[in-house]
């Protein structure tokens, strides 16, 4: 019972915190008129958008870190060693984001920092976190627990967990393209990352991670009330950025790396159908799909905005139960 009252707790304050964050932070930015500028490549249906206030990864980001400082000050949680790093990935990603964001915002464009630069800057958080991990006893093994494998990468697990750092957190930036759709995803990726890792005792701190994981769900939830459609406020590269680089590196820290393939599976399939149709198109001077990313090809066949989003939400749900039945029992 203690385990699912900290767990509530911890969801519950940050849930309440994000709110608060909403109501002062969404007036401030449309009086500053800190808006999104709306791609007309797009489409019709999102031109409306223009101008809607972005920045809105704060609203999670700010409330999570406060939740976790004033449960500390309680006496409920202890900042563990697993945890800091977390939170350095998850601070320094939404850092980049929000230099993104702010450049966007200031060319009235969608242009913000050149791909070449961001992919640098992701690369060099992920080496810096590689070595963080390595140094302080991290294992290079890729752990099959359903065979009971494992496998040493060596050197090569420095690559590994480059992909998986930079990928993610491009994934959950791809993959926000609609009100509420990469909010809502993630919210399903941490709840189910929140119980792998307390059921990953062999790793310190496990207890603390998880609580981080809940806590990240309280405030996406909030956020939500704000990001769902018609959206008040976009999460923006500021929230995407954090939400992939803190999920990756949660599902290395729990040694489910592979877990993050079906819990993160839905943004897996947005970024293949972008890959793929890049591809397509480069190759063989062809559209795969009517538009890229997959959320986008829906639209274009005539699906609604909101019937996009909970169809989405199913899939994630269902590839996230299916890796915790994997992780805790497999």
């Amino acid at each position: 019972m203690l385990v699912l009252a900290k767990a509530a707790m911890a969801m519950m304050l940050g849930f309440i915190l994000s709110i608060i964050a909403g109501l002062i932070l969404i007036p401030i930015l449309k009086k500053l008129r800190i808006g999104q500028t709306v791609s007309a490549t797009i489409g019709e249906r999102h031109q409306k958008k223009n101008g809607t206030p972005t920045l809105g990864g704060l609203i999670f980001i700010i409330p999570t870190i406060l939740t976790l400082i004033l449960l500390k000050i309680k006496g409920s949680i202890d900042i563990s060693y697993n945890l800091q790093i977390i939170l350095i990935v998850f601070s320094c990603y939404g850092l980049l984001g929000l230099a993104d964001d702010w450049l966007k915002i200031k060319c009235h464009n969608n242009q913000g920092l050149s791909m070449l630069f961001k992919l640098l800057c992701q690369t060099a958080i992920a080496l810096i976190f590689f070595y963080i991990y390595i140094t302080n006893g991290g294992s290079p093994t890729l752990e099959i627990s359903a065979i009971g494998l494992n496998v040493d990468l060596r050197w090569f697990y420095g690559l590994f967990i480059l992909f998986l750092l930079v990928g993610t957190s491009n994934a959950v930036n791809i993959t926000d393209g609609l009100d509420g759709l990469a909010g809502g995803l993630s919210a399903i990726a941490f709840l189910a990352y929140g119980m792998l890792a307390w059921n990953a005792t062999w790793m310190t701190g496990n207890q603390e991670v998880a609580i981080f994981c809940f806590i990240l769900v309280g405030t996406l939830l909030g956020f939500l009330l704000f990001n769902s459609h018609p959206a008040k406020i976009f999460m923006g590269d500021t929230g995407s950025l954090a939400l992939g680089g803190a999920l990756a590196a949660t599902a290395i820290l729990t040694k489910h790396e592979l877990s993050l393939a079906l819990v993160g599976g839905v943004f897996v399939i947005e970024t293949l159908s972008s890959l793929i149709q890049m591809i397509s198109i480069i190759y063989f001077h062809k559209k795969i799909f009517k538009m890229a990313p997959l959320h986008h090809h829906f639209e274009q066949i005539g699906w609604s905005e909101g019937d996009i989003v909970k169809v989405f939400y199913v899939v994630g749900l269902l590839l996230a139960m299916a890796a915790i039945t994997y992780g805790v029992w497999l």
